[in-house]
């Protein structure tokens, strides 16, 4: 059925390779009014008869008469611009080299297709830009708490609208403290599940019975402590997103009954031999190299074929050149609703530029909120932002702990809770560092329980 029954959109596709255009032709002519051009030369010249400008482009970035560089492809993007401005432009194409598809994008395209792609996502993709060239709110395009304007923040912002409503698992990877889970937030919030629940289950947080039952759920008397039947997240989750953080940590009995829910969206409640169907889109995050870990057959490369059919990665701060004052900013006013927002001079401003946070955003935003606290409306100068810098910085310096804690009693507005909570906040960022964000091995060195360590990262709201 067309989308407008008066009417079909037209549709713009330059693509040299027949076969591919062809097919898009076949499956996209009951929706779209195809205008076909092969190269360069030949789409200038089908635009200059067109009277109307087409509702959307699809544009394949290497054409004739090199197919390996992106530079016809762009031209074709910079006169659809230059002629139809209205045209939502989209780029499908096997080159995606990330300075292709940032010049794409300043040329005037708005999404970015890869090829191979599935015929489904296409038809989503396009539907979304006329909803989006229409001025009507789609509900799914706004992306949330993913600050900055780096190269590779830009590209993560457009790689999650990219992959958001496809149907296939996603596998986030990056450093701890990155904000993997902020984009998985992402990927569900753009999708058309976003209705549905979103959940998460930290695999590293349970182990054997405990975990599978949190996965598929359990009957009552399944084990000893089950006094009642439980639904599982995959349960909960219904229609849609599940993210498995921490991915690399599930047990390998574990990983096989996953990988059958990818494989088939058939599990079992344990105690139950009735199996259940899942239809919940699966995310996974990790920061660990999971290529070490199925060398080392302590994780199945099936699984991680299944779980890798799309892929994401969060840059980490120290790649992320020119985001961190847009950082600070943003966290800034989010505790400004509660406490008089303060303020760096420039050498602090400098210092806090200069900084690596080996932390990243979980690590800076902890730094504000601590500075925020000791110091409402005050502005901050380096000595003391420096003693709020993170344990891997200052430990490594000249001061001892007693000249920091000394420093610290003769700061104006010192309260003592304050101060404790800052610094089992930092202890605890300090050890979930140390291990790669692994709660079970922080809690070890900490010496305490995985439980206790979740309600002290969630009442200290330390967060991935």
């Amino acid at each position: 059925m067309p989308l407008d029954s008066e009417k079909k959109p037209t549709l713009l596709l330059v693509d040299d390779d027949a076969i591919i255009a062809d097919s898009l032709e076949y499956v996209l002519s009951e929706e779209y009014e195809i205008e076909r051009a092969s190269d360069r030369a030949s789409s200038f010249q089908l635009m200059s008869q067109m009277t109307d400008s087409p509702t959307l482009a699809l544009v394949d970035l290497g054409l004739p008469p090199n197919t390996h560089r992106p530079d016809e492809g762009l031209a074709v993007i910079r006169k659809i611009s230059q002629l139809h401005p209205s045209t939502r432009i989209l780029v499908l194409s096997g080159q995606d080299n990330k300075k292709h598809l940032f010049q794409a994008k300043a040329d005037g395209a708005v999404d970015f297709i890869a090829k191979p792609c599935d015929i489904a996502e296409i038809r989503v993709r396009l539907k979304r830009q006329i909803i989006a060239g229409g001025g009507a709110d789609s509900g799914h395009d706004d992306i949330e708490g993913i600050v900055g304007s780096s190269e590779e923040i830009e590209l993560l912002r457009m790689q999650i609208r990219q992959l958001a409503d496809s149907p296939y698992p996603v596998l986030i990877e990056g450093e701890s403290g990155s904000g993997k889970e902020v984009a998985a937030r992402n990927l569900h919030r753009c999708s058309s599940r976003n209705q549905a629940p979103f959940m998460t289950l930290n695999c590293a947080a349970f182990n054997g019975e405990l975990l599978e039952s949190q996965l598929f759920g359990h009957v009552k008397g399944a084990f000893t402590g089950a006094t009642d039947t439980k639904n599982g997240f995959f349960a909960e989750a219904g229609s849609g997103t599940l993210l498995l953080d921490e991915v690399a940590d599930l047990p390998l009995d574990l990983q096989a009954k996953l990988l059958r829910v990818l494989e088939n969206g058939e599990y079992y409640r344990l105690g139950e031999t009735q199996p259940r169907h899942s239809s919940a889109r699966v995310l996974a995050a990790t920061n660990k190299d999971i290529f070490s870990a199925i060398k080392s057959n302590q994780f199945r490369e099936d699984l991680y074929h299944r779980l890798s059919v799309l892929t994401l990665r969060v840059p980490s701060l120290k790649e992320r050149n020119g985001d961190k004052n847009e950082l600070l900013f943003y966290f800034m006013q989010q505790v400004a609703e509660e406490v008089a927002a303060f303020q760096l001079d420039e050498d602090a401003l400098r210092l806090w530029n200069d900084y690596t946070f080996p932390g990243n955003v979980r690590e800076l935003r902890n730094i504000i909120i601590r500075l925020s606290a000791k110091y409402p409306g005050q502005t901050i100068k380096p000595e003391v932002l420096k003693r709020e810098m993170s344990g891997l910085q200052r430990h490594n310096g000249s001061s001892s702990n007693e000249d920091w804690l000394n420093n610290a009693l003769h700061d104006s507005g010192f309260q003592l809770d304050q101060l404790l909570k800052a610094v089992e906040k930092e202890v605890i960022d300090l050890a979930m560092h140390k291990h790669d964000g692994n709660v079970s091995k922080a809690a070890e060195m900490l010496g305490i329980n995985r439980t206790t360590l979740y309600g002290r990262m969630d009442r200290l709201e330390v967060k991935e």
